[in-house]
Order: structure tokens, then sequence, then C-alpha cells
């Protein structure tokens, strides 16, 4: 029987400060198979990025635990095989003095070291990377002179770039427009084609419903955990309730979003 690559069983976080603890997240429990796409939804400040944080190091576990690979959260240590792209990514661009080139191949020093050069096959595959992100045009530009789209797909290709088996990525197309949305999950399915293991955060349905194989749906709770044929299922008012608000799912072309 095939070990998942994530197990996260009974974790339960909150927040504190000095006057009160603000539940996160409670009694989250599921697990992602090897070459699965599990997309998490859920409405702002449900625990989506919290969880993430979790799963990565972040943030201390508080309770519960996580296993990846089966191995405690604490003693893994191929981290070089999971590659992740934050919600902020573009945003650390700014007045970031380093080429778009710097910035994608140092997502080779987890396994080269801060001090290795890097060598001829390092820059085949930058090559290689920015034109499946199509941003081989500005290879040598300066992140900071770049678009909020354009940023983000340097730090796509960042995380891509040392062919991690393991994909994370917290609301990756914030800030890119529509075409690059489409292709970036185009690149997404080349790589799932490749058993590589996508835990997306998202708030869009829509992206839900046309790439994920499984979803979990989190409002500090775990409201639904199952397949893509499953949550569109539920139905608008289930999904409202989940939410805590109300929900119309639009359809435009051959996708859904979601909506207040």
């Amino acid at each position: 029987m095939a070990v998942p690559v994530f197990e996260i069983k009974d974790v339960t976080y909150e927040y504190k400060d000095k006057m009160e603890a603000t539940p996160a997240l409670q009694n989250i429990s599921f697990s992602i198979n090897e070459g699965e796409f599990l997309a998490i939804v859920g409405p702002n400040g449900s625990g989506k990025s919290t969880l993430l944080k979790l799963i990565l190091g972040v943030y201390k576990l508080q309770q519960g635990q996580i296993l990846i690979n089966g191995k405690n959260r604490k003693s893994f240590n191929a981290w070089q095989d999971i590659g992740y792209v934050s919600q902020k990514a573009a945003a650390h661009a700014k007045g970031f003095p380093a080429t778009v080139k710097e910035v994608v191949l140092s997502g080779l020093t987890k396994e080269k070291g801060l001090f290795k050069r890097f060598n001829r096959k390092d820059n085949e595959q930058l090559d290689k990377t920015l034109e499946l992100l199509d941003i081989s045009h500005i290879k040598y530009q300066n992140v900071s002179n770049l678009s909020g789209g354009q940023a983000q797909r340097v730090f796509i290709a960042r995380a891509l770039i040392n062919n991690p088996s393991i994909l994370v990525l917290d609301e990756p197309t914030e800030g890119i427009d529509s075409k690059h949305v489409k292709d970036f999950y185009n690149v997404l399915f080349k790589l799932k084609e490749k058993d590589v293991t996508i835990l997306l955060v998202t708030h869009d349905i829509g992206v839900v419903v046309d790439n994920a194989d499984r979803v979990a749906c989190l409002n500090e709770h775990l409201h639904f955990h199952g397949t893509n044929t499953e949550f569109q299922n539920l139905g608008e008012a289930e999904l409202s309730k989940i939410y805590g608000f109300p929900l119309q799912l639009v359809s435009h072309n051959h996708q859904r979003e979601c909506c207040k």
C-alpha cells in the first residue's frame, strides 16, 4: 500500500495574544496521495494559508500530527523535493536587486548549497523553466521592474526549476492576467502528467472544477474532502452554508467562479 505524500491528523491551531486565543483550525484530518492534485478552498480567513504554513514547518504544531512521505514533519529533511510559491511572492520583488535569471536559479540552492557555482546543466534547466512559464524574454530584467503578474511567474519558475516531486501553491495566480492564468494551469497539468503531487490553496472554484482531482473545503473545520465530482454535486446551498454567506456559481467559458 502506497504511503500518502501528506497526512494531516487531528491538527488544531489557534492564534494567541495577551488577551485571547482565536481559533484558526479545528481537528483537521485528511491525506494527499502521490500524483494527486488537491485544491483547498474556503473563504478568506478560513485557515487555508495557516494549514500550508503548518505543513511546511513555518508555524509550530500546537496539536495533532503532520507526516510527509511517512515521516514526522520534524524529521523530514528532503525539502528540496518540495516547491513552494506563496501568495505574496510577487510583492517581495519590489526593490529586490536581482535579475529574473538570478532569482530563478536561486531555486537550486537547496540542492547545490549557497556557494556552489551554477553549471551548464543548471543554465539549461533555467532556460527550460523560463520557456515553460513564457518568461524567457525577461531573463535579464530586474525583478523589481516587472509587473505583478510577471513577478509571480518568476517565483513560480523558481519553485519549478528544481523539478520538485511536490508543489505547494498559496493563491499562486494572484495578480496574473487571465491569459497567463490559463497558461499557468496548463503547466500544472503537464506537471501532473509527470506524477508531481500538487497542493493548491485558491479562492477560485472555477479552477477547482477544471483542474483538481480532489477538493478540501475549509472554514476552521474541514467541511468537505472528496473528489472533484463530489464537490460539484454539493450545490450552492450547501457551499453557501460552508462559506457563511450566499454563493452564486457563475459559468464563464466552461469554468465556474465563486461570487458573493
